[in-house]
């Protein structure tokens, strides 16, 4: 049992280290970054034995793909930020700030179209830790989908990343089937047969790739893969689904553009406590795409980033 009486200014500092206290004791929950929901076996056995030398010997896992050991006692606080480093573990997750990246399991399930494990560490590396001392009017959360299916929800995060695959069609090749395999492979019946020609409505496709290769006379042989990219999503008290950016993007340094003028539009233009969402409804959708689509924000880094802004915390929803 813990023998030390924590104050509220304690509380607050561990916090900040990704400590939770555990209501009614001075007990905390060690919260351990994982990147993107993958740890060694090393990693493994390293905080399992943390959970027993440390905690109350039980292992908790998060919504967002990190650990929590529960059950620290304060004064060990140190000792078990020490003890997992040796395995290369850290602790946080919390503030108001670029939170732990969530991905999908795309690089294995049979519908990934984009590298999501590589792509999650690539922005945990940039963003999460690259943005770690940048205060935002609150938490910026981060989700990216390996496909259309929305596994783990993307665009309820504040910045999703969808993988797409946009189907190339060939009509040359189009035999005009009366019964269409294509057609009846779409899982969101974007492809019909029209006056003889597969013809692929794009106000339906949401670019899942089922139909690539699938032809038999090779109408749609290819795809073109790219990256859908929504905004302003939230999953809480106030439930609001992202908007997708009008342009779908084909480069992987587009994307990591867009999250950075993301994070920056917010931090300048937020209002201390208001989640992303509610700025863009203040500000509106087409100005704030019209910023991200241009680099302008981009020449005020420095400048937006050494801002006194968000110093005080309160969160608004």
């Amino acid at each position: 049992m813990t023998t030390v009486k924590v104050t509220p200014e304690q509380e607050k500092k561990v916090k900040a280290l990704g400590f939770l206290r555990n209501r009614g004791t001075d007990n905390f929950n060690g919260r351990i970054i994982t990147v993107n929901g993958k740890i060694t076996t090393a990693q493994q056995r390293c905080i399992a034995e943390a959970a027993e030398k440390f905690g109350n010997g039980n292992v908790l896992f998060t919504t967002r793909l990190t650990i929590e050991v529960p059950g620290i006692p304060y004064e060990k606080i140190e000792e078990f930020r020490a003890f997992i480093a040796k395995e290369g573990l850290e602790t946080g997750g919390t503030g108001s700030k670029v939170r732990p990246i969530v991905a999908c399991k795309a690089t294995t399930c049979q519908y990934g179209l984009i590298d999501g494990f590589a792509l999650s560490e690539k922005i945990h590396e940039s963003f999460y830790k690259g943005y770690a001392d940048v205060k935002l009017p609150h938490k910026f959360k981060i989700g990216v989908g390996g496909c259309p299916n929305n596994c783990i929800k993307p665009d309820l995060n504040d910045l999703g990343v969808i993988g797409q695959m946009v189907p190339i069609v060939n009509e040359n090749y189009c035999m005009g089937c009366k019964k269409c395999s294509l057609v009846e492979l779409c899982p969101v019946e974007a492809a019909k047969v029209v006056d003889g020609v597969l013809k692929i409505d794009q106000d339906l496709c949401n670019n899942c790739g089922r139909c690539i290769a699938q032809c038999n006379f090779d109408a749609i042989e290819d795809g073109k893969q790219g990256y859908k990219i929504t905004i302003g999503g939230r999953w809480g008290k106030k439930v609001n689904r992202g908007r997708a950016i009008s342009k779908l993007f084909t480069d992987e340094e587009e994307v990591f553009s867009i999250i950075e003028k993301m994070i920056l539009i917010y931090r300048e233009q937020g209002i201390t406590g208001e989640r992303l969402a509610d700025t863009i409804e203040r500000i509106g959708f087409a100005r704030i795409e019209a910023q991200l689509l241009s680099d302008d924000i981009l020449e005020r880094k420095e400048e937006i980033l050494s801002a006194d802004l968000h110093s005080v915390g309160g969160a608004t929803c």
